[in-house]
């Protein structure tokens, strides 16, 4: 297979497939999730993201049911980023005011004028490829507290601008997303700022586990909304994955609830910025940094250094990861945005549909059906795919939906009928 294949796979030969895994125990002890939805429920205007049924489609591909976790409709942040930041801003707070795990503050007394005297002269630093630093700084507008919110060079003007809309001061670092975070922790240390950031490093693991947690909110909504259509679980959960956060939660999630049980769970990532593949294939059980410029259409998932702590999770559930070219992602938003007959119209931007995309080929190509095979997608088969994100940047996504840019390779084409 040549490098511009839609899908290049490695199988995962760390993956637990009795008992429970350590590191999923953990970052998501028992009761994590029903606390994270318990905060959540009080946030303004939050109700469930809904769970859409592409049953056409799925039909199609020859699947039982493809079911789409829409982030697009989270708030008004359009993006399911904003559970993460809220919910570890919460618990930062809850530790310097000194408030045990399991014991609750409401929203409004988090918001109060005490709680801000209490807290005094704190500033929020996060660095974002553009979702994560809304969700900052929203809980920070919120809080009336400084954010600083630092982006790579690449970053749109439509993400810097939505970032500002919140009050925070956004930088721009000469370089990747890495190189933000690396700038985030030499200035918050300086300056004693406190860091929000959803990957781990050596020494700050508590406010990335905060985060990962928050993930799960919608993964406990997902549930009860399977269970009003008679589903116990999704037999298939295809995540993408950026330092992996996303990912380590859903995947985590499930194993939680169901152990040797859980869904068959595959992990998917730009071919540019493959950081989780790169490390499944060196093969020793440790994450390894991606090297190169990260230069992938998929804005949110270009990320180089995945997280250790998400790394450990999903070392020990993930069944199969991807790797797959910005085409693979293009080709989801334009199906999500045309839908079959009867299926629902989702938006979707490019770092949502990477998964629709990857299914798609992965159902279609012969080449491909030893995968098929390995992975058991047939007819019995219920996948859970997540829409992170909404249109988070207006003219790229035109660029793709109005005008066709990056296209699906002839080869790779089929003849629908």
């Amino acid at each position: 297979m040549d490098g511009d294949f839609p899908v290049k796979y490695h199988e995962n030969p760390f993956a637990l497939k009795i008992g429970r895994s350590a590191a999923v125990q953990r970052t998501f002890p028992p009761g994590t999730a029903r606390l994270a939805r318990s905060f959540h429920r009080q946030l303004p205007s939050y109700k469930m993201s809904p769970l859409k049924n592409l049953s056409n489609l799925a039909a199609m591909l020859g699947l039982g049911g493809i079911w789409v976790k829409d982030e697009s409709q989270r708030m008004a942040l359009t993006s399911f980023k904003i559970l993460g930041g809220t919910y570890a801003i919460y618990r930062v707070v809850k530790s310097i005011l000194g408030i045990g795990d399991e014991e609750e503050i409401s929203f409004s007394e988090l918001v109060s004028h005490a709680t801000r005297a209490k807290l005094g002269d704190l500033t929020f630093a996060a660095a974002t490829d553009g979702n994560h630093g809304r969700g900052v700084a929203w809980a920070a507008n919120a809080l009336h507290l400084r954010a600083v919110i630092y982006v790579h060079k690449f970053t749109s003007q439509a993400r810097i601008d939505a970032i500002a809309r919140y009050g925070a001061e956004v930088r721009v670092v000469d370089g990747t997303y890495d190189d933000a975070v690396r700038q985030v922790m030499i200035d918050a240390e300086k300056n004693g700022w406190q860091i929000i950031s959803d990957t781990s490093w050596e020494g700050y693991e508590d406010v990335p586990r905060w985060v990962m947690q928050g993930y799960t909110t919608m993964f406990e909504e997902a549930q009860e909304q399977f269970a009003g259509q008679g589903i116990v679980k999704p037999t298939h959960i295809f995540v993408q994955a950026g330092v992996g956060a996303l990912a380590a939660s859903a995947i985590g999630y499930y194993h939680q609830l169901f152990g040797a049980n859980d869904p068959v769970a595959v992990v998917v990532e730009p071919d540019r910025a493959a950081g989780l593949y790169h490390s499944a294939r060196v093969g020793d059980g440790r994450p390894h940094t991606f090297s190169g410029d990260l230069d992938t259409i998929m804005a949110g998932l270009a990320c180089g250094d995945p997280s250790p702590i998400a790394w450990d999770i999903l070392k020990d559930c993930v069944d199969v990861f991807l790797s797959c070219p910005d085409y693979v992602a293009a080709k989801g938003m334009r199906v999500y945005g045309v839908p079959l007959d009867d299926d629902p119209f989702i938006v979707s931007g490019e770092s949502g549909s990477v998964t629709l995309g990857a299914l798609m080929f992965i159902m279609e190509l012969d080449e491909l059906a030893g995968l098929r095979e390995k992975l058991g997608l047939d007819r019995n088969s219920q996948v859970l795919l997540i829409n992170s994100e909404g249109n988070t940047d207006p003219n790229h996504f035109r660029r793709i939906v109005w005008e066709g840019a990056n296209p699906v390779p002839r080869a790779y084409r089929r003849g629908y009928r």
